[in-house]
């Protein structure tokens, strides 16, 4: 009986960039943007999370949760333009690119629930305390988000390794 094998030239999945994606993905100041960004985001979102949780739990500490929280969303809706662009540039289409489709579809979520407390902030809809779980809930979906696309970042760098080990073992073999 034969055994059946996987060969270990066909990749097991598609690559998140082709070729001339990636060279766009290099070539444009957006990847720099996004790299920026990505990290201030969440370094204003650890400061602005601990704010939150301090109000929620003593009851002080209002005011600063709150400019931290708006600061935050002017922070992500900043990130998701400019990611918009990059996305625009690398893949041709501002969102849902294939490669990055369930992140784009849940940074929707996250962008929803952010705009909510902002409505619910300068509409003065609901009590601060409200407003505040309203907050916790974004930053609960930012959290999901940003574990998406470090995930996506693994994988292309894990992508890249392979394709270089690839090209290093073809030309080895040429030899």
């Amino acid at each position: 009986m034969a055994r059946s094998t996987i060969s270990s030239a066909k990749p097991l999945s598609k690559a998140l960039y082709t070729p001339e994606q990636r060279v766009r993905r290099d070539a444009t100041k957006w990847t720099l943007v996004q790299g920026i960004l990505a990290p201030i985001q969440f370094l204003i979102f650890l400061i602005s999370l601990g704010l939150v949780i301090r109000y929620l739990l003593s009851g002080e500490g209002f005011v600063i949760a709150t400019w931290s929280i708006v600061l935050k969303t002017l922070v992500l809706y900043t990130i998701m333009i400019t990611g918009a662009i990059w996305e625009r540039v690398v893949f041709g289409c501002y969102l849902f690119a294939p490669a990055f489709f369930w992140e784009d579809v849940f940074s929707f979520l996250v962008l929803a629930l952010h705009t909510t407390y902002l409505v619910m902030l300068f509409g003065g809809l609901g009590s601060p305390e409200q407003q505040m779980w309203v907050a916790l809930a974004a930053y609960s979906t930012y959290v999901i988000n940003a574990g998406q696309f470090l995930l996506k970042l693994r994988a292309a760098r894990l992508d890249e390794r392979a394709n270089a080990m690839a090209i290093s073992s073809a030309s080895g073999s040429r030899a």
